[in-house]
């Protein structure tokens, strides 16, 4: 990990603040929701021994004494927290902050040997927010990128081949009691959806649903902000229902969809161009339901398909759900299986294919000439 200055990272959290701090409770909303960055930094503060060998039981992923003796090297910019702290509007003047933050980043690596030998491959930069590094991100096209999706990415900048995609940190709190005698009439609501309908891009598939469901015997669809009532109502919500719809936001992918995996409500997801999170390691289809946008929007079609479920298979799926939330989990410190570590673990996946780049790219004589 790279020792960068306090202004790159945990400076924009309190300036004022020595040591490494907690997360602060206060800090909900969409600066939680993207706060991978500040996960993974805190799971590398614990040690390792010289030879690297990790000291904790079930941690992915340790900090190395030598950067000789890494495998990757993780750069500490919280980009996606800068992006919301300096000027969240595009053309506020504020974004120069974070413009020259990426600037100043980009010549550190540049400066450094360990990004020289393999022009960025194995290095590991957090990205999570769909606007995250936006002034520089093709000068590190070749990185693993830590991606919420690749809504905004093109094709040539990120891709499953090389990068990794990370869950939103969840913002309600998990259901760590529920243990009804009978989950299914435990949750007398058939559908919940409860958030902002008027969206951008991919999103505009929520107000279209909001024309179709609103109303519906068994469903509850409310528009909302991530207010601190909003998220505790969206919790309750979420709680007694037996779905929870999944439609995009700006992009593919949002934080409900974590919020109802924590929560034990069957996601609904609606997108024809998802990616999710570990899905080498876990097969959504287990516990979530798949639509595409023509589907959804088809009169009645989602609602029948959601009543014609038996008991006993969303009570199986509910099971899955408990089974697998613990993947969904950030917490410091880092538990195995947890989130972080499951992010870690994408990431040493990614490694024969880098380190394969890497070695035919040091002997060949020409511009790579496959593919």
């Amino acid at each position: 990990m790279y020792d960068l200055p306090r202004r790159f990272h945990v400076g924009m959290m309190d300036a004022s603040a020595t040591g490494f701090p907690a997360w602060p409770p206060s800090a909900g909303g969409i600066r939680r929701q993207h706060s991978v960055e500040y996960w993974m930094m805190v799971s590398l503060q614990g040690g390792a021994g010289g030879d690297g060998l990790v000291e904790e039981e079930g941690r992915e992923a340790v900090r190395v004494r030598d950067p000789d003796a890494a495998e990757a090297f993780f750069v500490p910019f919280f980009s996606s927290l800068s992006f919301n702290v300096h000027g969240r509007n595009m053309t506020d003047p504020e974004t120069e902050a974070d413009r020259l933050l990426q600037v100043e980043l980009m010549e550190i690596l540049w400066k450094s040997k360990y990004w020289q030998r393999s022009a960025g491959r194995d290095h590991v930069i957090p990205m999570h927010h769909p606007n995250a590094f936006r002034f520089l991100r093709d000068m590190v096209n070749a990185s693993i990128l830590i991606v919420a999706d690749f809504g905004r990415y093109t094709k040539e900048l990120a891709s499953l081949r090389k990068d990794v995609v990370a869950p939103y940190v969840h913002v309600v709190d998990s259901f760590l009691k529920d243990e009804p005698p009978d989950p299914f009439e435990a949750r007398p609501t058939l559908l919940f959806f409860r958030g902002r309908t008027v969206r951008k891009d991919e999103g505009k598939i929520r107000a279209k649903l909001a024309k179709i469901l609103k109303g519906k015997d068994g469903v509850r669809f409310e528009d909302s902000l991530a207010t601190g009532e909003g998220i505790k109502t969206s919790t309750e919500g979420m709680r007694s229902s037996k779905f929870c719809l999944h439609p995009a936001g700006d992009t593919p992918s949002s934080c409900r969809l974590f919020d109802a995996i924590v929560s034990h409500c069957v996601p609904v997801i609606v997108s024809s161009r998802i990616e999710l999170p570990f899905e080498d390691e876990i097969d959504y289809s287990e516990f979530s339901l798949f639509f595409s946008v023509e589907e959804a929007l088809r009169p009645d079609h989602l609602l029948n398909q959601l009543r014609q479920i038996p008991k006993t298979k969303w009570v199986e799926m509910w099971s899955k759900l408990k089974n697998v939330s613990h993947h969904y989990e950030f917490q410091n410190p880092p538990v195995k299986g947890d989130a972080v570590n499951m992010i870690w673990r994408q990431v040493r996946h990614k490694l024969p294919a880098v380190n394969l780049a890497i070695h035919r790219n040091r002997r060949l004589k020409i511009p790579d000439w496959w593919g």
